[in-house]
């Protein structure tokens, strides 16, 4: 077994989950940027309502927004307005809690957006 001696600013170049540093004190993690939405090639959005992984409570997606993070947070606080429940936006995703097809569908169309439904 070869023990390669290596200088602690090279260590700390292949290390990446540096928490400590004498020189600056605590290092900040490096923040991962935000993911845009990205649109599908017929342009349509695609609705899916999930119950996989959630312990059986349902979820409708809504991927297929081609807009920056910060437009599509606001489309979802308007739809989680509309449907009175929570929701998030993961990897240019928008998830709306609860089983609210209709109003969902309904403000999309009032938006602008074509949609199909996809899986069940």
């Amino acid at each position: 077994m070869s023990s390669k001696k290596i200088s602690l600013a090279d260590w700390q170049q292949q290390n990446s989950s540096l928490v400590y540093s004498t020189e600056t004190g605590s290092v900040a993690a490096e923040k991962a940027e935000k993911t845009a939405g990205a649109a599908f090639a017929d342009g349509h959005l695609r609705l899916k309502r999930e119950t996989k992984g959630r312990n059986g409570k349902a979820v409708i997606t809504i991927a297929g927004i081609a807009e920056s993070h910060e437009k599509l947070c606001d489309i979802a606080a308007l739809l989680k307005k509309k449907c009175g429940c929570g929701g998030s936006v993961k990897d240019g995703i928008i998830e709306i809690q609860g089983d609210q097809r209709d109003t969902i569908s309904q403000e999309l169309t009032k938006l602008g957006y074509k949609f199909k439904w996809a899986g069940g």
